[in-house]
């Protein structure tokens, strides 16, 4: 099951187009999740659809969290050891934005960071590792934009604002259950720009997979219906790259997940008044 936004309705993606879904399920669809699926068996009506009306497919969350070194190779680029427990910051909601947009480049130094984003679908606290997929109903594409300059900022630096400009959270396309992928705890990561691949790796190789990360988040806070996790970046970003590499104006960003989804961005910058 594919359950996206689409110009302001929830539906289900299909091979043959979008079928919108009925308003009882659309209205609270993490509560009616194993309702929606039933439905999503038989659905009929698919209809073709413009991409680029995609919108985050959860479009807001009310806590979304993000995971720093989660990735051996991207932890030594970083200059780092690796963490013995997972190192979270937060991303905040007025970020998201659809898996087909432009996104505006503020100053300063923009990078990428593709990410498998975990979605939680049933209220948690205190879950045993070994049941960490319990919560999870969904997996999606997203990509981790980032300020360099003003992330970095101060000691210690203070991650979340320089991560939260608009435009910066882009998830989709879709929210895909977890039986629409082979192997969950393996799926195939790799990052284009323009046409270049700057990011390749596999889920498999994460420090902490996702039961753990659920695990550790829950401990300290109450998971809720519609958070996001994002699981963390291989390695590959720009500003490890020697020389540096930033987003600029025009450029294509393509974010893929095996069974997961694809996702194309472009950027742009206003020009000084």
């Amino acid at each position: 099951m594919r359950i996206a936004r689409l110009a302001g309705r929830t539906v289900l993606l299909t091979p043959d187009g979008a079928v919108d879904v009925p308003a009882a399920l659309a209205a609270d669809p993490f509560a009616r999740w194993d309702d929606l699926r039933l439905w999503s068996a038989a659905a009929t009506g698919a209809r073709p659809y413009d991409e680029a009306e995609l919108e985050p497919p959860v479009p807001a969350p009310r806590q979304i969290f993000a995971v720093a070194l989660n990735y051996r190779p991207h932890t030594a680029e970083a200059g780092y050891e690796e963490p013995e427990v997972p190192l979270v910051f937060t991303k905040f909601a007025t970020c998201l934005t659809g898996p087909y947009t432009t996104v505006t480049l503020p100053p300063g130094h923009v990078d990428w960071e593709l990410e498998l984003v975990a979605v939680i679908g049933r209220e948690a606290h205190q879950v045993p590792e070994e049941k960490g997929w319990d919560p999870v109903v969904a997996l999606t594409v997203g990509q981790d934009l980032s300020e360099r300059i003003s992330q970095l900022a101060g000691r210690p630096a203070q991650f979340s604002l320089g991560k939260s400009y608009p435009g910066f959270g882009p998830i989709g396309p879709a929210l895909v259950s977890l039986d629409e992928v082979d192997d969950p705890d393996d799926l195939e990561l790799t990052c284009e720009l323009n046409g270049e691949t700057v990011q390749h790796d596999r889920t498999s190789n994460m420090i902490f997979p996702i039961p753990r990360l659920v695990a550790h988040l829950s401990r300290f806070c109450t998971l809720l219906p519609g958070d996001l996790i994002f699981t963390g970046t291989p390695a590959g970003v720009g500003n490890r790259r020697i020389p540096q590499r930033f987003l600029t104006p025009e450029d294509e960003l393509v974010s893929r997940i095996g069974g997961v989804g694809e996702m194309r961005h472009r950027f742009w910058r206003p020009r000084n008044p």
